[in-house]
């Protein structure tokens, strides 16, 4: 044999034996271990050579412990253990530990994942035909399988549940964690939601209608979806739905993709190509919640074809065109008064949901008007088919324009901006956002037939009555300034003064020299950091705001309202700065701090509070209601901080409404999602929370056992085990349950007493939820019956 027929043989060789020793076997035994740096040859394959499992690099550098399908085109993934913390590619390894844990380490040996199954009986790991990877005993058992921490993808027989959501990839190719999510909710329903950095909203199903309506059911308590291995998708909430490919032998995929949409997926496996065979949302539009960002419009394609692209309206400019998400903003503020503001129309287009109202029977007038004078209101949407129907919108979000809507959107601009450089839509054709399409608005379109001489005089009238008011203005105002100026008793102008010095602003200079360029921290929150100042020997707490969206005038309207607002229980606001980006409040300094700081902090475990301690406040609507924003002076006496910040309500009114979730979860009441009309029982509920949080000196968050269930769900299911306790008439419960740092300050009854308090606050049904004020009355009627029955004794 010559040399040159030897060293082909020597790499023949060399390259079957790579072949052979990779992925030929389904598992590992305790002791091995797969190695980042030959993660092209090293990993598991199951035995119908359908999936592989191993290291799946995600970026330079960057791997992850996963397994995908070994014959798709683009290495699908169908599970990912560290999607959000991926490993270095050099030292990394997954190892099966001989006491029995599966354990993903970096380079540097720290541990990133781990199946956390510390037990002598574990035998291997082993990678099923089905895709499911497993941790297994010496008799068979599994005793971790990746099929119950699904990522973005249901394979068939694996079963989704109430505590094994789906959630999105961020971006195409992408295997970290995006802003979508297919689970099920607290009425046992599967919904699609974008739960973004600033809004949360369900989009699937259409939440315009009911939930029989969309063909679904409540009544069921197993939670519980699962798609056959034939294409046969069916829920314990009654949905269903086949694969366009219904039968055997084809390899199948359900994945919540990274735009929202939930789509079943068959793979082509000659190809190795993937292709639709069901999808959750027919229009792209449908999901694009978050995909075109705040302010942004999704634009179907010419004919209604499902190609979409994302646009920014006119008058708007998009924040970075290389990430749509970011959305759009505005070029021009407008402004708070009326006057100074006309609209433009974009036919066929509406920002779905967040309306600030609805009203049926409304003329194009008075919807217009609404808008105008509510400084919240960026646009309204108006339906002039049917009855009339008017929606005035507070958040622009989820933008579409579509040929067969029947909406006329119309954005708030101030009266600077000339409307001629719009060009008028035609009345036939839907707008493209990118040509700026839009209509001049003075009144709907069909009204705009007159004559024109008609029209003249009209306008020349109007000018003259206008010329001729402002003028009687004029002379009367300087009349008073004359004559009733000197008149004014010297009392009532410095009582004026007095009043208006209550609510001053204040220069960002000012308050970065009171707070010492904000060195003193008080705490933070989720509106921003608070700073203590001292300015004039007072001292005072300065709110660094974040994330505000309103102009200038709108913030300084909503800031004044709250100004005049005072409640013994409400922590008082002396002032504000608003310059340039910064957004800052100045409130009155509390003494003691938050009421967390006394329930969860072991620092402050010295100054527990008693039982006669008690965080009561007034009826007022919150929207924020938690220990953090419960403040103490110095004698133990609660004041309510941040109201006004999460959303200002006309108190009494109507038609106080919010479509955008606001709070903080695991304080938040349940009709926030189910698009009820909020009203004071939101802080009944947040109060509930607190009132278990104070006999239990827990957190309710704390309750969750490895994130792997909502707050929601295990507050549902642990009031329900408590009451079951309560109604034995046992009491020994009691001791286990209340904060153990109390010791013999405990007081049995009252603690019932709360608990009662609390079980009722947190009603599913808010109508069931009683009011603050028999909140109150109940505690001061329980701790009088408590007193007398210990003093009795």
């Amino acid at each position: 044999m010559n040399p040159p027929q030897h060293g082909m043989i020597a790499a023949l060789f060399f390259i079957s034996s790579l072949f052979s020793s990779s992925a030929t076997v389904d598992h590992l035994t305790r002791g091995s271990s797969l190695a980042v740096e030959q993660h092209d040859t090293d990993f598991l394959v199951s035995e119908n050579n359908t999936f592989a499992c191993g290291f799946y690099e995600v970026g330079d550098n960057a791997f992850a412990f996963a397994v995908w399908f070994k014959n798709s085109a683009d290495r699908t993934t169908a599970w990912v253990a560290n999607r959000d913390h991926p490993v270095n590619g050099r030292g990394s390894r997954i190892s099966l530990h001989k006491d029995g844990r599966l354990v993903l380490t970096d380079f540097d040996g720290t541990v990133v994942w781990s199946s956390n199954t510390s037990t002598g009986a574990v035998d291997r790991v082993k990678l099923f035909d089905s895709g499911n990877l497993a941790v297994i005993a010496g008799d068979g058992r599994r005793l971790w399988q990746s099929f119950d921490s699904p990522t973005d993808t249901l394979l068939p027989l694996q079963p989704i549940t109430r505590s094994r959501p789906l959630v999105s990839s961020s971006s195409p190719g992408s295997v970290s964690s995006g802003l979508y999510r297919f689970y099920f909710d607290n009425d046992n329903i599967l919904r699609l939601i974008y739960d973004g950095p600033e809004i949360t909203s369900i989009y699937w199903p259409d939440s315009r209608y009911d939930v029989w309506a969309n063909e679904r059911t409540t009544y069921n308590n197993t939670r519980i979806g699962v798609l056959d291995e034939l294409g046969y998708f069916y829920a314990s909430d009654t949905l269903n739905f086949y694969a366009s490919d219904y039968g055997r032998g084809v390899t199948r995929r359900l994945t919540l993709d990274f735009d929202g949409n939930l789509r079943l997926y068959s793979l082509d496996k000659q190809q190795g190509n993937w292709s639709v065979t069901w999808q959750a949302l027919q229009h792209p539009c449908d999901s694009i919640h978050g995909t075109c960002g705040l302010n942004g419009i999704c634009v179907y394609g010419s004919g209604g074809a499902p190609k979409v692209g994302c646009s920014c309206p006119p008058s708007f400019e998009v924040v970075d065109p290389t990430d749509w998400r970011k959305g759009c903003r505005r070029k021009y503020k407008f402004s708070c008064r009326p006057r100074e503001n006309h609209f433009l129309a974009l036919p066929y287009t509406d920002f779905w949901g967040y309306d600030l109202n609805y009203s049926e029977r409304y003329s194009f007038a008075a919807c217009k008007q609404m808008c105008q004078k509510d400084c919240s209101c960026q646009a309204f949407a108006y339906k002039q088919l049917g009855s009339g129907e008017c929606y005035p919108k507070n958040i622009l979000f989820n933008g579409r324009t579509y040929p067969d809507a029947e909406t006329t959107l119309y954005i708030k601009l101030p009266k600077s901006v000339l409307l001629s450089q719009f060009s008028v839509a035609s009345s036939s054709q839907p707008p493209i956002c990118n040509d700026t399409a839009v209509q001049n608005v003075g009144s709907p379109p069909e009204y705009y037939q007159r004559s024109r001489g008609k029209a003249k005089w009209v306008y020349l009238y109007g000018f003259a009555s206008a010329l001729f008011a402002i003028e009687v203005l004029f002379i009367s105002c300087g009349w008073w300034f004359i004559f009733r100026r000197e008149k004014m008793p010297l009392a009532a102008e410095e009582g004026y003064k007095v009043i208006s010095s209550q609510f001053r602003r204040y220069t960002y200079a000012e308050l970065k020299k009171a707070t010492k360029n904000f060195k003193d921290v008080l705490g933070r929150g989720g509106s921003g950091a608070v700073y203590k100042g001292i300015e004039d020997h007072r001292v005072m707490a300065v709110k660094k705001l974040e994330d505000v969206m309103q102009g200038e005038e709108e913030f300084q309207a909503e800031l004044s309202l709250i100004g005049r607002i005072y409640h013994k229980n409400l922590v008082r606001i002396f002032g504000y700065c608003s310059e340039n980006s910064h957004r800052l409040l100045v409130s009155e300094f509390i003494e003691k701090g938050s009421l967390d700081k006394y329930l969860f902090d072991d620092d402050t475990s010295a100054t527990l509070l008693g039982w006669s301690e008690s965080a009561l406040s007034g009826y007022v609507i919150h929207c924020d209601v938690k220990p953090e924003n419960i403040l103490l002076d110095r004698d133990f006496e609660p004041k309510i901080a941040d109201f006004g910040l999460a959303k200002l309500f006309n108190r009494g009114g109507g038609g106080s409404n919010l479509s955008r979730i606001r709070g903080t979860r695991g304080y938040i009441a349940p009709e926030w999602a189910s698009c009820l009309q909020i009203n004071g029982k939101v802080d009944v509920y947040s109060y509930g929370v607190v009132l278990l949080e104070l006999v239990k000196g827990e957190r309710v968050s704390n309750w969750v056992v490895d994130g792997v269930e909502e707050v929601g769900l295990v507050l549902r299911r642990s009031i329900k085990a408590l009451k079951e306790k309560m109604e034995t008439g046992e009491e020994g419960w009691i001791g286990e349950f209340v904060d153990h740092r109390l010791g013999e300050r405990l007081s049995w009854k009252q603690a019932l007493l709360m608990l009662r308090i609390a079980f009722s606050c947190l009603e599913e049904d808010r109508n069931r939820r009683p009011t603050m004020e028999s909140v109150v009355r109940m505690l001061l009627l329980g701790n009088d019956e408590t007193s007398l029955e210990e003093s009795n004794n």
